[in-house]
């Protein structure tokens, strides 16, 4: 794994616990995506149940969709890139930043294990 001159170079034990961290991320979004689609569905379901319902009803059922929809994707977009970032693991392009080519930083990755860019090009990108 490459790292900035400024860095020590990975350990076996530390691209491990990266790697555990990974996996169990991946497996607690799992059950998240699963049980927010259980939760999804019925209040779907339940939408259609509510002709005789006050404004007030219904403007609750629908923010309780729009928010379970957002929990949902959210976990969703956070499960690619943790599989992702496992995937980069594996193939050995893992903390090399996207963009640009350079490594992102052991720091960085120690934090933010799913990190695709440096610091600078995440700057750059955010600054869009």
């Amino acid at each position: 794994m490459r790292v900035r001159e400024d860095e020590s170079p990975w350990t076996a034990r530390e691209l491990a616990e990266v790697r555990a961290d990974l996996e169990a991320d991946v497996i607690r979004l799992k059950k998240e995506i699963s049980v927010a689609e259980v939760d999804l569905a019925g209040l779907m379901r339940d939408a259609g149940e509510g002709a005789g319902d006050d404004q007030a009803d219904a403007g609750t059922a629908t923010f309780e969709r729009e928010q379970e929809i957002s929990l949902a994707n959210n976990a969703r977009e956070v499960f690619e890139q943790s599989t992702r970032a496992l995937a980069r693991l594996i193939n050995g392009s893992y903390g090399i930043c996207e963009s640009c080519g350079n490594p992102i930083g052991k720091n960085r990755l120690l934090a933010f294990p799913r990190a695709t860019l440096c610091m600078t090009c995440k700057s750059k990108q955010e600054r869009r």
